[in-house]
């Protein structure tokens, strides 16, 4: 069973085994004689026969086919309850478990209206409807591919008379020629439909003037702030006030550690001050995402930092939810393991699932765990289905519009899990199924990955990664995933750019396949990812580079590169005024970087921004319509989930399309009826005009299902397609029963034989470090990791020749 939201509490069942949609009548031509001349598009209107006056065969209009897919029982009926003319096109399901039925314009081209990468279209049409579940539906003609989906535009309301539907598309994707379109329904009752019409919109004029020099309206800009962070923050978490919550912690400190100091701070990007909040306990690699109500839950920590010859890092139980209004944060009841380094994954019903990280044993954890929204709590362990599957640390794991997640292969050090290293997992079947193509899958550690813009597509985006144990150079591998296939693998993508790294002896050009792990990645209101930041080995080497990464084209394009070093414990993420916050970084000798970045991308500096004049409801329900008002022509409109980032880790980011309905500076937004897609909660609305210029956000909330359960019986059941519903991959349930997962306390790639625990001298150093001890130490020399003590009597670097405690001193250099 996967986890499906509906007006009912209880997930809807999965469907069987995987009908592909299939077409029951395709080409009318071909099956049955015209009856009368076509009826033509005209001049203005795309759509032929668009009032289904003209017969065809198998009892649909000239140009207009049957297509579906699920087990229900329906008819297509060609009636004479009109809105015009002498015929209406009636589709009418009677019983339904799952799946949809649509009358869609043919695929052929004859039919199809044909159409121009990068431009919008005006579709309409007249229905009348007696269930809350239908929605207008596009396909597209890849020229490379064929037909395939390509998104839901608008949920039609019930209607008992005859009532007019318009809806704007996206621009057309490159490699598109064709697109077809018409009505979906998804649940018992009817929809009539008439008059259908599709008009492009007419080019904008707004011409585009540069506000900074040639270079910056090029590539944007760096500004390093004056005002340092005042914490060691290594978790970002951007709050539905605008604000921003630091969390450090101990901020990787055993000193503060031990003298019980935890700090996190609240960063106010309107005036540039932060307020420093008392932290309850050691937030350190702890989880955290926003709940539908605006609050933060964080999940877990450091309980200890490890002890040479004893156990590694440990885990708590322990968990908070911190709250926006009042900055404090206050305790939930205890998770059933512990988490150091967990994934925290909201669902569609506003239930949060985690997975992975180290226990209090210091082993890895194998429980999963689910905060119910509705109690407000942890669920105790015989209530969580369980796989008893090891996902490593800070695992990405994100959410898929029918429910189930995807493993993507971003974790954290060292290797990936067994198997090909990405998976489908369904909760409610309980299974896991090993999901094919990602490139070098045991150096992903500290990859980044995305659900790329629009959310609606289904396409992951992999970039970059290392490996901390091996500590192998960091590559410049990207894979992309497309959700939708019905056998769903990574492919190679475009390799990042290359930037410039710093050895110790100054900024040189990256050569050979050099990329960079600890890489942050952040979704943008034009559409476009920010990849930045990272380094070339564990800790140590920053790579100076940021590109973005183009989902209409595939490509990236190197932009200005942030100044400062972004390593271990940095992150970057999205403001509400669309500029993007950089923080942090620390080195393998145990500094930290509190100076803070912030990066202003090109498109605000193309002129005046649009603006969003009004919004008439801040409180939005799924499938619904909500106006808001701009000061200019927009051409797309925007959700973003605002950040909840560590450790190149943010498998909730997502940005989900609303297709519009225009009427001059009157903007009606179209709402997915499918929770999966925009899971509950604050989100950034952004309005862009045609240049890729956004508004500032504004704050709106997308209701949980508290409010869908309260909702009349009209509220429309989410739209969920059949994609990857078989995927081929090796399949495997629930493995037999067990406590953890044995780790080695090296875990962090630190051995912890030399200096404090929060320094970390390499288990293994980067492969051009010879393997003797001048080598060795010149390279920790060229760190600056200072003097370092030997703790206990092994030296398995050997490092301390003379015996004498400490490393790297003039006896150990000289001797061989």
């Amino acid at each position: 069973m996967k986890i499906r939201i509906s007006r009912s509490p209880r997930p809807r069942p999965r469907p069987g085994p995987r009908r592909r949609t299939a077409l029951l009548a395709v080409g009318a031509l071909a099956s049955g004689l015209l009856l009368i001349s076509p009826q033509p598009a005209s001049a203005a209107n795309l759509v032929q026969n668009p009032g289904f006056e003209t017969a065809g065969g198998d009892g649909m209009p000239y140009c207009w086919e049957k297509s579906g897919w699920g087990d229900n029982d329906f008819t297509f009926t060609t009636t004479s309850d009109a809105h015009s003319g002498s015929k209406a096109m009636k589709v009418e399901l009677t019983r339904r478990v799952d799946g949809d039925r649509k009358a869609l314009i043919t695929e052929s081209a004859s039919c199809a209206p044909t159409v121009s990468v990068g431009k919008q279209y005006d579709l309409g049409l007249w229905y009348k409807s007696t269930t809350p579940d239908t929605s207008v539906t596009l396909f597209r003609h890849d020229t490379t591919a064929g037909w395939q989906y390509w998104t839901d535009l608008k949920t039609l309301a019930m209607a008992g008379s005859w009532t007019e539907a318009t809806v704007r598309t996206p621009e057309i994707p490159a490699g598109t020629d064709r697109i077809t379109w018409g009505v979906s329904v998804y649940g018992t009752g009817s929809v009539t439909t008439d008059d259908y019409t599709m008009d492009r919109v007419a080019d904008p004029v707004p011409t585009p003037v540069c506000s900074g020099t040639a270079e910056e309206c090029a590539n944007g800009r760096w500004d390093v702030l004056p005002t340092k962070n005042p914490v060691r923050s290594m978790h970002s978490v951007v709050l539905n006030n605008g604000k921003v919550l630091l969390i450090a912690g101990s901020g990787n400190s055993e000193t503060m550690f031990e003298a019980g100091t935890f700090t996190s701070a609240v960063y106010d990007p309107v005036n540039g001050t932060y307020k420093v909040i008392p932290t309850p306990k050691d937030m350190f690699c702890a989880g955290h995402v926003q709940l539908d109500d605006g609050r933060v839950l964080v999940m877990s920590g450091n309980k200890a930092y490890p002890v040479v010859g004893g156990h590694g890092y440990e885990g708590f139980k322990d968990s908070y939810v911190f709250d926006p209004v009042t900055e404090t944060y206050t305790k939930t009841n205890d998770m059933n393991d512990g988490h150091w380094y967990p994934s925290a994954t909201i669902l569609g019903n506003g239930d949060v699932i985690s997975f992975g990280g180290l226990r209090e044993d210091s082993t890895g954890s194998v429980t999963a765990e689910l905060w119910s929204d509705a109690e407000q709590q942890w669920q105790p362990l015989w209530k969580v289905n369980q796989t008893w599957s090891y996902w490593g640390l800070y695992p990405s794991m994100i959410l898929m519009q029918d429910g189930r997640l995807f493993y993507s292969g971003s974790h954290v050090f060292g290797n990936n899990i067994p198997g090909t290293g990405s998976a489908i997992y369904d909760y409610g079947a309980n299974s896991v199924t090993q999901i094919p193509g990602l490139q070098n899958k045991d150096e992903r550690d500290q990859s980044a990955s995305v659900l790329l813009p629009p959310a609606q597509d289904q396409k992951v985006l992999t970039i970059g990664g290392g490996n901390i144990e091996s500590n192998p150079a960091a590559n410049r591998l990207t894979d992309i995933i497309d959700l939708k296939a019905a056998n769903p693998a990574y492919a190679a993508g475009p390799p990042i750019p290359q930037g410039t790294v710093d050895l110790g002896n100054g900024k040189v050009a990256e050569t050979g396949n050099q990329g960079k792990m600890y890489v942050s990645a952040v979704l943008l209101p034009d559409g476009k990812v920010l990849e930045t930041g990272g380094a070339l080995h564990n800790r140590a080497d920053p790579v100076y580079e940021s590109s973005l990464y183009d989902p209409a084209t595939n490509t990236f394009d190197p932009v200005a590169a942030d100044p400062e070093e972004r390593g271990y414990h940095s992150s970057a993420f999205l403001l509400p005024d669309g500029r993007v916050m950089s923080t942090g970084d620390n080195p393998g000798n145990g500094s930290w970087n509190h100076d803070v970045s912030i990066y202003t991308p090109p498109y605000l500096l193309k002129g005046t921004r649009p603006k969003i004049t009004s919004v008439i409801d801040k409180e939005w329900v799924y499938g619904d319509t909500q106006r808001i008002t701009v000061d200019r022509p927009i051409a797309k409109a925007e959700l973003i989930r605002p950040a909840a980032v560590t450790h190149s880790s943010d498998p909730n980011q997502r940005f989900v399309d609303l297709p519009l309905s225009v009427d001059g500076d009157n903007i009606d937004l179209n709402v997915t009826s499918n929770p999966n897609l925009a899971p509950p909660g604050w989100y950034m609305l952004f309005a862009v005009d045609a240049n890729g210029v956004p508004s500032v956000a504004e704050w709106v909330h997308l209701q949980g299902p508290s409010a869908m359960a309260a909702a009349s019986a009209d509220t429309p059941s989410a739209h969920v397609h059949d994609f990857a519903d078989a995927p081929k991959g090796k399949v495997t349930g629930p493995g037999k029963k067990r406590a953890s997962q044995k780790v080695s306390p090296t875990v962090s790639g630190c051995d912890r034989h030399y200096g404090t625990v929060n320094v970390c001298v390499p288990t293994t150093f980067p492969k051009e470090v010879k393997n003797t001890t001048a080598s060795r130490c010149e390279w920790l020399k060229k760190n600056d990791y200072g003097r370092l003590k030997v703790n206990g009597k092994d030296d398995p670097l050997k490092l301390d020749r003379n015996r004498d405690g400490l490393a790297c001193g003039k006896a150990d250099v000289k001797r061989r």
